[in-house]
C-alpha cells in the first residue's frame, strides 16, 4: 500500500529498469523469412515491403552468411515460381531440382549450421493461387494432404531441418508426420501454422510471391474455407491441440499483433514452443508510417516485437529480424 509501495522506485533509471525487465529480445528469438527467385544477380525490392527483397540463389548465399554473422540462426524459405510451372496439382513443388530444393541446398552449402525451415503450401505453385488442389470448385482437403506430405518429404530430402505447412487443411500434420517417418526422416521437425487466420494483412506477401487467389468463375475468391475466421478464439485452441496430437513440434499463430490474445491462450495450454509470424502487412504499415514521419520506426518495431514475445511467443518470424538485431 502507498506510500510503503512506490512502484516508480523500479523505474528510476535505465540500470534498474534493465534489471527488473520481464521480457527481452535476442537474436535467438528470430526466424528470418527469405523470398527466393530464379536467375543470377537478382535482388529485387518488393514494392509493398520497402527494404525487403527477392533474392536469386547467389544473393541468397551471401544473405545467409550475413545473417549467421549477426547471430541469426534460422531462415524460413519461400519461392516465387514461374507462371509456366504452375498448375492445379503442384507438380513443380516436388521437383528434386525445383527452386525450393535448390534454395535449401544453397543455404546448407553456405552455412551448414543454419536451421532451414521451408514453406509447405501449394499457393506459390497453384494456377489458382490456393493452398490446396481445386476440384469442382472446392479446395480438396484429403487429396491436398497427401500431396503436401510428398512436398514435405521432398524438402527433407533436399536438407530441410523443419517443414512448415501453412495451408490449414484438416489432418495434414498427421499425414505429413507419418509420411516423414515412413521415409526415415525421424528428425525432420514440423512447425505447423496451427492458428492461421484469413487475415487482410497478407497483401504484400502475396505481391512478393504472386500467390494471391485468382478471380476465376466457380473458384473461391479467397481462402476463408480453410483459413480461420478472425472472429474466432476457441477454434484456435482446438486447431492447435489437434496439431500437437498429430505430431507438430512447433505451433504457430499468424498474424501477430492483432492475435496476441490467441498467443496467450495457447501459451497457457500448450507445452510446445509457440511461433508467431509478424506478417507483411504489419511490416508495411510501420514502414509506411515511419516514411511519413508519423511514427518512430525503431521504437514501434521493438515495441511490437516485445509485445509478441511478452504474449508468449518462443519464436518470431519477422521481416524486421535484421533491423531488430542491429539495434539489440
Amino acid at each position: 500500500m502507498y506510500p510503503n509501495q512506490r512502484f516508480r522506485r523500479l523505474r528510476t533509471n535505465q540500470a534498474i529498469r534493465s534489471l527488473v525487465r520481464e521480457t527481452s529480445l535476442s537474436p535467438n528469438d528470430f526466424i528470418v523469412p527469405l523470398f527466393v527467385v530464379e536467375g543470377k544477380n537478382v535482388k529485387e525490392e518488393i514494392a509493398s515491403m520497402p527494404n525487403y527483397f527477392r533474392l536469386s540463389l547467389d544473393h541468397l548465399t551471401q544473405e545467409v552468411k550475413t545473417l549467421w554473422q549477426m547471430g541469426l540462426k534460422s531462415v524460413l524459405l519461400f519461392v516465387k515460381v514461374d507462371e509456366k510451372l504452375k498448375d492445379n496439382a503442384g507438380a513443380e513443388a516436388i521437383n528434386p531440382n525445383g527452386l525450393m530444393q535448390r534454395a535449401i541446398d544453397t543455404v546448407k552449402q553456405a552455412v551448414p549450421e543454419m536451421l532451414v525451415m521451408t514453406d509447405v503450401a501449394l499457393d506459390p505453385y497453384s494456377v489458382y493461387g490456393h493452398d490446396g488442389i481445386v476440384q469442382n470448385g472446392v479446395i480438396e482437403n484429403d487429396t491436398t494432404n497427401l500431396f503436401l506430405a510428398e512436398m514435405a518429404v521432398s524438402h527433407a530430402k533436399a536438407g530441410a531441418d523443419v517443414v512448415a505447412p501453412s495451408d490449414m487443411m484438416d489432418g495434414r500434420i498427421q499425414v505429413m508426420r507419418q509420411r516423414l517417418e515412413d521415409e526415415g526422416f525421424y528428425h525432420t521437425g514440423i512447425m505447423s501454422y496451427s492458428a492461421k487466420y484469413a487475415s487482410a494483412f497478407y497483401g504484400p506477401f502475396r505481391d512478393a510471391l504472386d500467390s494471391a487467389p485468382v478471380d476465376v468463375k466457380d473458384i473461391p475468391k479467397d481462402k476463408k474455407t480453410y483459413q480461420m475466421d478472425p472472429a474466432n478464439r476457441k477454434e484456435a485452441i482446438k486447431e492447435t491441440l489437434a496439431d500437437v496430437q498429430e505430431g507438430a513440434d512447433i505451433v504457430m499463430v499468424k498474424p501477430g499483433l492483432c492475435y496476441l490474445d490467441i498467443v496467450r491462450d495457447l501459451a497457457n495450454q500448450v507445452q510446445l514452443p509457440i511461433a508467431v509470424y509478424q506478417v507483411s502487412g504489419e511490416y508495411a504499415m510501420i514502414k509506411a508510417a515511419s516514411e511519413k514521419g508519423w511514427l518512430d520506426h525503431d521504437a514501434v518495431m521493438l515495441e511490437q516485437l516485445l509485445a509478441i514475445k511478452r504474449a508468449g511467443a518462443s519464436l518470431i518470424a519477422s521481416y524486421f529480424a535484421k533491423d531488430a538485431v542491429q539495434l539489440l
